[in-house]
């Protein structure tokens, strides 16, 4: 079975005429017969990158490879043999077809391959069987835990018996019972020499893992002394679409606010003077700038982490007003 390599892998796209990156320069190895984690927060980018891997979604820029096939540069009927045939997509809202029996599900990727209805049938059986739901073929998704529906769902992506298996949140819609069950059946499902990658905000999975990959670096949350930094004219403080885990105030000096438009080019946004702040949106929510911020004059800046800039915003209201009922 073949390896999965990504390099610099960058999706871009417009919203709203801004120019938004949900990835940037993400890089991952993963050998075969392995069960990768990527593990992050809601907006984060992991069902973006699922759908890259899957082929649904062309990137900006960068590589994907699995074995000998650059999934990056299919197209045509490569791409879609290799949707049918090299990936196994489970699906975070399950998606089955509620009219159609859990055999039927499972059969139907089978049976728009081409294969014959008696041979999916029984294929349709055996993947039941593994998933621990042969008793269950007849029964309808309405009539299933939502554990089951889940493990239709991975047999279904089985289906075709490909070497590759996305999991986009398996445990969403599951409760703790029911989650106990799929961890079990994803684990023995990678002790094989498939691929599977799974994307999740929920750590649980993490103790099944061969590799956890943390899509939200490790940022400054607690406390640390706040820091000066120098900038000259033109310098830039931090790009739109890095992750931030500070919060400036300006010492002296301007600083420039700007968006990337989806056109290449750039809006003013604001101009900011002594005593003001920014940058605390993206702390607040553990996610990427939403601007560009640039020296627009010779200027210094304190950096603070959010806990810190609150304690600082905190003893300039003392300050201000020391008699007043905290």
């Amino acid at each position: 079975m073949p390896d999965l390599t990504i390099r610099e892998l960058v999706v871009e796209y417009a919203s709203g005429g801004y120019a938004v990156r949900p990835i940037d320069g993400f890089d991952l190895d993963t050998p075969a017969g392995s069960l990768t984690i990527l593990l992050g927060p809601s907006g984060c980018g992991k069902t973006t990158l699922l759908s890259c891997l899957g082929g649904i979604l062309s990137p900006t820029s960068g590589t994907i490879t699995f074995g000998d096939t650059d999934i990056t540069g299919l197209a045509g009927p490569a791409l879609t043999e290799y949707r049918r045939h090299g990936v196994g997509i489970v699906f975070q809202a399950f998606n089955l077809v509620e009219s159609l029996t859990a055999s039927e599900n499972v059969a139907l990727p089978m049976r728009s391959a081409g294969v014959r209805a008696k041979d999916a049938r029984r294929r349709a059986g055996e993947l039941l069987d593994r998933v621990d739901l042969g008793d269950r073929a007849d029964h309808r998704p309405g009539e299933l835990s939502g554990g089951q529906q889940q493990r239709v769902a991975i047999a279904r992506a089985l289906s075709l018996d490909p070497p590759l298996l996305l999991a986009d949140e398996p445990t969403a819609h599951l409760d703790y019972v029911q989650v106990d069950g799929v961890l079990k059946l994803l684990r023995r499902l990678a002790d094989g020499e498939r691929v599977i990658v799974v994307v999740t905000h929920d750590d649980r999975l993490v103790p099944l893992a061969d590799q956890v990959v943390e899509l939200v670096p490790n940022l400054v949350m607690g406390t640390r002394d706040p820091q000066l930094v120098e900038l000259a004219a033109g310098d830039e403080l931090f790009a739109q679409g890095d992750w931030g885990d500070l919060v400036y105030v300006i010492e002296s000096g301007e600083i420039d606010i700007v968006r990337l438009l989806a056109d290449g080019g750039e809006e003013h946004r604001a101009t900011l003077t002594a005593g003001r702040y920014f940058g605390e949106i993206a702390p607040m929510f553990g996610s990427r700038r939403s601007a560009s911020a640039r020296a627009r004059t010779d200027a210094a800046v304190t950096s603070y982490t959010l806990r810190d800039f609150r304690d600082h915003v905190n003893r300039l209201d003392e300050a201000a007003d020391p008699g007043a009922d905290r």
